[in-house]
């Protein structure tokens, strides 16, 4: 019997496999070593291969898409409900082989080999900005405990503690003046990690004409276009601008019935990291039409009458719009696009 579809629940060793016929049969139910899954596929027919977007599940998508397959990437929420009773990796298998072939399933676009590269210096830039963090934080924290108070910032950390520790008068022993120090040079050296890291971010940036057009719009830099090119890839995965907004959790969360619309705050789904970067970009569009009090600014009459952590996701939301709008036409980003239109 032929194989039509099949479901690997991805591990780090052992995966198992679960393969239906063209009327829905089980007819393959197998673990498979790591080291087998190359040989068992390539000597497979081609079929519909299902896969939870999870650890490596790129790589293989890659690997198998190689050997002929069609293969799919879920998100692991929508594979649950098609888990029966007990869990388990057979039936988390079984579960994926299902959810792969219904027709209103939801994929995970798959990453290739420069995509991922470019995510992985965001994620060790972000890694190295939280320690940076919690570095100033433990320094404010162990000068506290005897009398110094440093303002909030890494900035007042990096310009007044080095005086604080040099300043005779203080009363410190000598072995914390040490210690804050070797903290101090831990800081530095997070410091120079990240401006490596983003140097390397903003020389992909210079090499890639779509993240380049990106930082015409408003609140997107070199740090966030990279990051939304490399996650989104090809635009064409959206059938339009709110689908991207929703996909990376911009609009509001429902929970609604009896024909009575209950909306609630943003959904926070999908790429938080991308989403904290439109919104923090929007947040310095917002600082600066405040600063201009423009009446016929969209941005300076949605703060001024909402609050502002409204009005930036509101922001954040238009802007992921215009972005696929971008990607998806080709174009460049023009202030006034819709004055052009309206004269037109």
């Amino acid at each position: 019997m032929k194989i039509k579809t099949v479901g690997i629940d991805l591990a780090k060793n052992v995966f198992q496999v679960h393969g239906v016929d063209e009327r829905g049969k089980t007819v393959l139910r197998k673990q498979i070593k790591r080291d087998q899954m190359a040989s068992f596929f390539i000597n497979l027919p081609t079929c519909l291969i299902g896969m939870e977007a999870c650890g490596s599940a790129h790589y293989w998508a890659r690997k198998l898409q190689a050997m002929g397959h069609t293969v799919h990437l879920m998100a692991p929420q929508f594979v649950k409900p098609y888990v029966k009773s007990n869990k388990n990796d057979a039936a988390d298998a079984e579960a994926i082989c299902e959810a792969v072939g219904r027709p209103s399933m939801r994929f995970v676009p798959i990453k290739n080999i420069e995509q991922q590269s470019v995510l992985s210096l965001h994620r060790v830039r972000q890694g190295f900005v939280k320690a940076r963090t919690a570095q100033a934080n433990q320094i404010r924290g162990l000068l506290g405990e005897f009398g110094l108070v440093v303002p909030q910032g890494i900035a007042y950390v990096t310009q007044r503690v080095p005086e604080l520790i040099e300043d005779a008068l203080i009363e410190l022993p000598g072995s914390f003046r040490i210690l804050i120090t070797r903290l101090l040079e831990h800081l530095q050296l997070l410091h120079r990690q990240i401006d490596e890291i983003e140097a390397q971010i903003k020389a992909w940036h210079r090499s890639n004409e779509a993240s380049q057009r990106l930082t015409q719009v408003p609140g997107v830099g070199p740090i966030t276009a990279t990051a939304l090119v490399a996650t989104i890839g090809d635009a064409k995965n959206f059938d339009n601008g709110r689908q991207l907004a929703a996909w990376l959790g911009l609009v509001p969360r429902q929970h609604s019935s009896g024909g009575k619309r209950n909306l609630l705050g943003m959904s926070k789904r999908g790429d938080a990291y991308l989403r904290t970067l439109l919104i923090h970009g929007a947040r310095s569009v917002i600082y600066r039409a405040m600063q201009k009090a423009d009446p016929s600014n969209w941005v300076f009459n949605v703060a001024s009458r909402r609050n502002k952590n409204i009005a930036a996701v509101a922001l954040a939301n238009k802007t992921a719009r215009t972005i696929w709008a971008l990607l998806i036409h080709d174009r460049q980003f023009r202030l006034d696009y819709r004055a052009a239109n309206a004269a037109a």
